[in-house]
């Protein structure tokens, strides 16, 4: 074990901390005794001077693989500072010419180098291999070790090649080193580095400081977004967005709202996109908005919020987003927009992937998906996917446990789907097993002949929802199991064994639906933003009924009132768009509600939803416009959807636009390439004779000899 004083005086000298954060210490200690290292600790924890310190101690050049080329040379313009020798610390990656990477080599060779930052990709060159044989290695760290992992948010399958070439160049200590990881994706990651025998550390994941919300996403997302934004004034947000077109539009859209916000994603140039990094990092914008290719190695400590416009594909990927908020202990809030139909999209997205592939991306969908809509807290269910257990029912931190909503006993339905579980033989996932409960009659209950268990129907009264609330809610109390490496199959658990046999009081909450019909609620339809005003205009609503001999509901319903009390409408024309007015009652009894609105916001100097214009971007009519000049000069399909970062029938979806807008179109070059001239004709033939272009009547009788897209593409 290395001297302590030497140890936290070189802290002091090379990176100026007076003491060592949770259990660097002994991970630098372990690395230094030459053990095999696995460390899991979340994003801001201090990973990296795990690496960087012993690498400053030990004889030798550390190699430090790494897979963004942007973490790498923030890294080691760090270390450059922390020395008086630039040579102190190197990359080695794509965006060095024969220059650069001469003098890397002979910087290396002289002993100067003691970190060299290379990708996975330029590890496996040859020339490369075959000039690190000649170098003293002291140790390797593999930073963000999940991609090692197929389970893992960001799988790289040339991770995967990392201990072949090890072993060519020459076996020395390894340090594993990761943000994010479940049980499964660590056994994955040691298995694959060949040290199973690896010393691990393993920090714990909870942030206290962040807060957790998911909200329904609704056709007015963007207008919340800006005004959440408005609220968070000079504070700095990153938004994430799955595609590289939403990322563009919703940028644009913020900027003309007056935010200064940038996009950042893959598929712009690299100045770019250096450029927009930077000047998000030196606070000349406040938001940026991206694609997960943004924040990895970004050290931006008072990043104050980040929101998902998109739900995430995993939940590893969700908590290493998340963590780039409040990373220096202070405010942090995490804001994830869900629609059930997003799931969908997702799904669709992994089509033409290997089936085993499209298996785990839809567990780990799954697991995103529950914990989106459960009413758990949050924070509970997010440590326990990643193995840790937090003991307190209410975290004070998150949506859930802010607005708890009401508890009902279910030991009797646990037992249930303990019974079920069991006689289904541990084979089924959580959809089969309450299909079988609730008696929903599915292609594999019917198959499998489960509609003959007796289990069948057992809690037909209960809803598939609230169901799937008890299965989660188990596995969370330790009563069942979600097996990963096998799909998500439901397992009972010794504990679950014992609490059939002697069951316990077992408390739920039902899971949120978040469906679209939840766009009502978002614009006041059961709750109100402005209690205050709410119980001003029910004491008004009372006054005036009282005057004319009604009954208050009469003159305005109480989801009125608190639409009132949300959108604050102050003239007889915005009161009628309140649900439930109208203009007859908007005429009758509206000229008190109004004025008393008008004066109330006034005084309280509110800033109305109304005001808060979204000016929109048009960019659907610049879309069609540069598909029309694609078009006229016969540029490929496939190019143009590349070129706005299109799905193929997304493609269609503008261009049929473009055609029922009055706007001709040939695309005859196109056809040619991709139809079959006798198919063609076919499908030409049917449309000339057919009544209506009704693209459903043409599938059925047209048959399965054609493709949709064949048929979309010549209906055009």
């Amino acid at each position: 074990m290395a001297n302590r004083k030497l140890l936290t005086d070189e802290l002091k000298q090379y990176f100026g901390f007076d003491t060592f954060k949770g259990n660097q210490e002994a991970i630098i200690n372990n690395l230094i005794e030459e053990r095999d290292t696995f460390v899991l600790m979340p994003t801001g924890g201090g990973k990296s001077l795990c690496y960087q310190l012993p690498a400053l101690l030990m004889e030798g050049t550390a190699i430090v693989i790494s897979p963004l080329i942007a973490l790498m040379k923030n890294q080691v313009d760090a270390m450059r500072n922390f020395s008086e020798e630039d040579g102190i610390a190197h990359f080695l990656n794509s965006s060095l010419n024969k220059q650069a990477i001469e003098q890397v080599k002979e910087d290396i060779l002289l002993g100067k180098t003691r970190l060299l930052y290379v990708a996975p990709e330029s590890l496996t060159k040859a020339e490369n291999v075959e000039f690190l044989r000649q170098v003293k290695v002291s140790f390797y760290a593999i930073d963000e070790a999940h991609c090692i992992s197929e389970w893992g948010h960001d799988f790289r399958p040339e991770y995967r090649n990392i201990r072949p070439i090890i072993n060519q160049i020459g076996v020395r200590p390894i340090i594993a080193l990761t943000a994010t990881a479940t049980p499964k994706v660590q056994h994955d990651i040691q298995k694959n580095l060949g040290i199973t025998d690896a010393t691990v550390f393993k920090s714990s994941f909870n942030r206290p400081n962040l807060y957790y919300e998911v909200r329904p996403k609704t056709k007015d997302v963007d207008k919340e977004i800006i005004r959440y934004i408005k609220s968070m004034e000079g504070k700095s947000g990153i938004i994430y967005c799955l595609s590289r077109k939403k990322v563009e539009e919703l940028a644009e859209t913020l900027r003309v709202n007056d935010i200064k916000a940038l996009a950042y994603h893959a598929g712009m140039d690299s100045v770019t996109r250096s450029t927009n990094q930077d000047a998000f990092i030196l606070e000349d914008i406040d938001v940026i908005v991206a694609t997960i290719a943004f924040g990895m190695g970004i050290d931006k400590p008072d990043v104050r919020f980040v929101i998902h416009y998109d739900i995430p594909k995993s939940l590893e990927g969700y908590y290493q987003e998340t963590g780039r908020a409040g990373r220096d202990g202070g405010e942090g809030r995490c804001i994830t927009f869900y629609a059930k139909k997003d799931l969908v999209k997702l799904q669709k997205f992994m089509q033409g992937k290997p089936v085993a592939e499209q298996e785990i991306g839809k567990q780990l969908l799954q697991e995103t998906a529950s914990y989106a809509e459960s009413s758990v807290c949050r924070r509970k269910s997010l440590l326990h996917y990643f193995g840790e257990e937090y003991d307190k029912d209410n975290c004070n931190n998150c949506d859930n446990c802010l607005h708890p909503r009401k508890k009902v006993e279910a030991a009797d339905v646990l037992c249930d789907v303990i019974d079920t579980v069991k006689l289904l033989k541990e084979k089924f996932k959580a959809d089969h097993v309450v299909a079988v409960m609730a008696a929903i009659d599915a292609p594999d209950v019917l198959s499998y002949k489960h509609n003959e268990l007796e289990v069948y129907g057992c809690q037909r009264d209960k809803t598939p929802q609230f169901l799937n609330a008890v299965i989660t809610q188990g596995i969370i109390a330790g009563y069942l199991d979600r097996d990963i490496e096998n799909y998500g199959l439901i397992k009972v658990t010794k504990k679950g064994l014992e609490f059939l046999n002697n069951p316990q009081p077992f408390t739920v909450v039902e899971d949120q639906d978040f469906t679209e019909a939840d766009d009502f609620d978002q614009q006041g339809g059961t709750s109100c933003l402005d209690p205050t005003l709410f119980a001003i205009l029910k004491d008004l609503r009372k006054k005036v009924a009282s005057r004319k001999n009604l009954p208050p509901y009469v003159v305005f319903q109480d989801p009125s009132l608190e639409a009132m009390a949300t959108n604050y409408p102050i003239t007889l024309e915005e009161l009628q768009n309140i649900p439930g007015v109208g203009q007859g009652k908007a005429r009758r009894y509206g000229k008190e509600f109004v004025e008393l609105i008008k004066k109330h916001v006034e005084e309280n100097d509110i800033e109305r939803p109304i005001d808060i214009r979204v000016r929109t971007v048009q960019s659907k009519s610049n879309i069609k416009l540069y598909l029309i000049h694609g078009i006229d000069r016969k540029v490929s399909l496939d190019a143009l959807a590349d070129s706005k970062d299109l799905e193929f029938d997304e493609l269609l979806d503008e261009l049929e636009g473009i055609v029922y807008s009055g706007t001709k179109i040939n695309i005859d070059y196109s056809i040619n390439e991709r139809v079959d001239e006798e198919n063609a004709q076919d499908i030409y033939d049917y449309f000339l004779h057919s009544t209506t272009d009704d693209l459903k009547a043409a599938m059925e009788e047209l048959g399965d000899e054609y493709t949709e897209e064949e048929v979309r593409l010549i209906r055009n």
